[in-house]
């Protein structure tokens, strides 16, 4: 499900980023990534060491890790993230949400065998995912210019200076002993690759230049990220203005003789 998904996203990504192809003259592409020289050049460092090192690892522990192994991996990990993305749901103003995260970790912990068996979202308890860069996005900071990080990939400022945050925020970073933390961390970093292996090989045969689809579509998603989490905002305001609105008529109303 979670590949059938990650096809059906890329497929979607690349009819809209037909949409939005640069202006002749560059300028949409100044504005939005006036390092594409340094991050064309990156983004080849990122691919050549996908190529040689992280695509074979993803390739190999497919094939010989069960799928229902890879589930329980990616779920482990999964509950772990729930974590933060509570608390930036928090961050957010979107309690409801916050408590939804809370409530998954709760039981998944509890009932999951520490996050390896999914059953809050059996219970239907929706999966979040929110990180610092986001929530300063909804807090009004602006995204800044495009960037692609070595070993990481595509990124904009905003997200690089959260990146820290989101680090130390994590669980997982502070697992000893450093041995098995150092472990874990690897293996989530190839279950995570080998969860974009056919997605990968779609956005290879599909797209004209490959540097300019990833730049647009990771901008694109991430733009709709602060933006839903923006509106999920004013409507709770909405809400509470008319909530509010309600009370004083009816108080209005209680007062007339």
């Amino acid at each position: 499900m979670k590949k059938n998904s990650l096809l059906v996203l890329v497929s979607l990504t690349l009819l809209s980023a037909c949409a939005t192809v640069p202006n002749e003259d560059g300028t949409q592409s100044a504005r939005v990534d006036p390092f594409e020289r340094m991050n064309r050049s990156t983004s080849k460092f990122n691919d050549k060491l996908d190529d040689i090192v992280l695509q074979p690892a993803a390739r190999l522990y497919v094939n010989i890790t069960p799928s229902f192994v890879q589930t329980g991996i990616g779920n482990f990990f999964g509950n772990i993230n729930d974590i933060w993305t509570a608390a930036n749901s928090f961050f957010q103003g979107n309690v409801e949400d916050g408590f939804t995260d809370v409530m998954r970790f709760s039981v998944n912990s509890t009932f999951g065998f520490l996050g390896v068996l999914d059953i809050a979202s059996e219970g239907g308890l929706s999966k979040h995912r929110k990180d610092f860069g986001q929530t300063l996005g909804v807090w009004g900071v602006p995204n800044g210019p495009y960037l692609v990080l070595p070993f990481y990939g595509p990124s904009v400022m905003t997200d690089a200076l959260a990146m820290p945050v989101d680090y130390y925020a994590d669980v997982w970073s502070y697992e000893r002993p450093i041995a098995l933390k150092n472990t874990g961390t690897v293996l989530r970093l190839v279950d995570k690759r080998a969860g974009y292996l056919d997605a990968s090989t779609l956005l290879e045969d599909a797209a004209l230049d490959k540097y300019v689809f990833t730049r647009d579509a990771y901008l694109q998603r991430r733009a709709s990220q602060i933006n839903a989490a923006k509106d999920a905002e004013q409507d709770r305001e909405d809400e509470a203005a008319i909530k509010k609105q309600n009370e004083e008529e009816m108080a209005t109303e209680n007062k007339a003789p």
